[in-house]
């Protein structure tokens, strides 16, 4: 690994941005290796929310609660919701087409993914979500409303915390974050939402997976394992298992063209000194 001030110093990119308020933070096996900004600034995460979601459902399954097989609806299984595999609708609880067949990305599929555990739990999601992971990993700066899919508030503190269970986890074993981690029904083509046509678009179990998808919001030096989500909002996550090091960031700017340029190039300066 790169000295800290290197990386640092890469970091200080973020001040170019053309957005009034933003943070940055990597982490490593360790913890919090070098950051910039607020790391205590509460920002909506729009998208990266899935990531809380996703990490309460392995929760879940470890637990026995729920299994990747289970029928939500009739030929829909939860592996299907969570992989964007479902052919429901992106807002409405609706299916489009046949499971299995494109990836269809979809806000109501993880409401609906959501709303299954309830059920089988016993206990509202929202009170599953903070017992499972909120409460554990100590992301007391991280609010969310009823949405599993888009409804949270955090800052880059908490969210560091969350890639450092990425990287290491201890919440759930090794194992079961692979599985999720790895492409589910890899070979399906899709749209990636703000970067378009991918052809694999690969996607995990609640994690978007880097693959070898051009356009991305990752850098090109990033591992083709890297897995995260980004946001509407401004910001994003990414977990790269196989550098063992993980890039969080958030911004009070929705995303759009600024993004899209400065977020791979801000993977990329971190990389570079890794």
């Amino acid at each position: 690994m790169a000295n800290r001030a290197a990386i640092h110093n890469a970091l200080l990119t973020i001040d170019d941005w053309p957005v009034d308020t933003s943070a940055v933070a990597v982490v490593d096996a360790n913890g919090l290796v070098a950051s910039h900004g607020d790391l205590g600034h509460v920002f909506p995460l729009a998208s990266v929310t899935k990531l809380v979601t996703a990490l309460t459902m392995l929760v879940a399954v470890e637990e026995g609660t729920v299994s990747w097989t289970d029928l939500v609806t009739p030929g829909i299984m939860l592996a299907n919701l969570m992989s964007h595999s479902g052919g429901v609708s992106r807002d409405e609880p609706i299916s489009v087409m046949a499971p299995g067949l494109r990836r269809i990305y979809s806000n109501a599929g993880f409401e609906m993914a959501a709303a299954h555990l309830g059920e089988r739990s016993g206990i509202a999601f929202g009170e599953y979500r903070g017992e499972a992971v909120l409460n554990p990993l100590g992301m007391s700066r991280t609010s969310l409303d009823g949405r599993a899919a888009t409804g949270a508030q955090s800052t880059v503190g908490d969210l560091g915390r969350l890639a450092h269970q990425l990287l290491v986890p201890a919440l759930v074993s090794a194992a079961t974050l692979a599985v999720a981690t790895r492409p589910w029904l890899p070979h399906l083509a899709g749209v990636l939402p703000g970067f378009g046509h991918q052809d694999p678009n690969p996607w995990g179990l609640g994690f978007e997976i880097r693959g070898h998808k051009s356009p991305h919001w990752t850098g090109s030096l990033n591992s083709p394992t890297t897995f995260g989500h980004f946001g509407q909002a401004g910001g994003f996550l990414w977990v790269d298992p196989q550098r063992m090091v993980a890039l969080c960031s958030l911004s009070d700017r929705d995303f759009g063209p600024w993004a899209i340029a400065a977020w791979p190039a801000l993977a990329d300066a971190v990389l570079a000194t890794w």
